[in-house]
């Protein structure tokens, strides 16, 4: 076998179509889909996820969706450990391994041999930066770290206070080193123009809403997600918890949902803008794509 497993990436901001582009050419190249997505791999996360359902995979096999309890973290190190093993896996049955997705950073660790910082988790710490909100967090990894301040999503407290772990621990945030690759990567970009991209969003959100995507939010609850730990998985799951509690109506947590959703489509390619291997493309070029890929 070649020394690096050839590998397909698809990625791009959320509401473009990967998941059908992957499936589309998991059939014409004989490859398996192993999802690129933070919150996909957590069990009962479907409908606010947009997890691709099995009548949609068409009979390609996926891997890394339902991975993890979502009342417990996943973090990029574990996710990374188990794709490898997928990838590899695939590749040994003479498939093509196809990496689909919008997380930036996972994608960037797992094909880039990103060394992570072998930090362990802080029980207590974390026990005692739950009960903080955002701004504050912001405040105390500023304070620490202000390098890894400048870069981090903001409104994630779980990447706050694992930045706010690490920076404890060895003092900063450390700039991650590579090793040496094990794959030979294509990257595919998927995109569209702003207002369409933006309607995308709007009537997919209407439609997650209408497949019952605040049942699923009440059902995690009784399950024992408690409200916060639903409002740290962000987007979807922040602002229909925040529904349910009275906090937001209806209306208002539709708006604030179309507006967070397309600022994190935006946050998505600040990130894939930095990677000049990527070709770009729309969802209606799958046959140029395709034609690419085998010429």
């Amino acid at each position: 076998m070649n020394k690096y497993i050839k590998t397909l990436i698809i990625l791009g901001p959320t509401a473009t179509g990967k998941s059908d582009l992957a499936v589309f050419l998991a059939k014409k190249l004989n490859g398996e889909v192993i999802s690129a997505d933070s919150r996909q791999v957590y069990r009962e996360l479907d409908i606010g996820t947009g997890k691709i359902t099995e009548k949609e995979m068409k009979g390609v096999k996926h891997h890394l969706l339902d991975v993890a309890d979502p009342r417990k973290a996943f973090s990029v190190a574990e996710y990374v450990k188990q794709a490898e093993i997928a990838m590899s896996d695939i590749a040994k049955r003479g498939k093509l391994p196809i990496v689909c997705g919008g997380t930036g950073f996972y994608i960037q660790a797992l094909i880039d041999g990103l060394v992570l910082p072998d930090v362990p988790p802080n029980n207590s710490l974390r026990k005692k930066f739950a009960k903080l909100s955002t701004v504050e967090l912001c405040g105390r990894l500023k304070k620490l770290d202000s390098v890894r301040f400048k870069t981090i999503d903001r409104k994630n407290p779980r990447r706050l206070i694992r930045a706010i772990e690490i920076a404890t621990a060895l003092g900063r945030v450390p700039i991650l080193a590579k090793k040496i690759g094990k794959y030979d990567p294509i990257f595919i970009g998927l995109n569209l123009p702003p207002a369409e991209l933006k309607d995308r969003i709007r009537k997919r959100l209407i439609k997650r809403i209408k497949k019952g995507m605040v049942t699923e939010v009440l059902r995690l609850h009784a399950h024992g997600l408690s409200w916060k730990k639903l409002d740290e998985l962000g987007l979807e799951y922040r602002y229909v918890s925040r529904y349910l509690q009275g906090k937001l109506s209806k209306d208002e947590m539709i708006e604030k949902l179309n507006t967070e959703i397309r600022h994190y489509a935006k946050r998505q390619m600040t990130w894939f803008k930095k990677d000049k291997r990527i070709k770009w493309f729309e969802p209606k070029d799958r046959a140029k794509i395709l034609i690419m890929l085998t010429t």
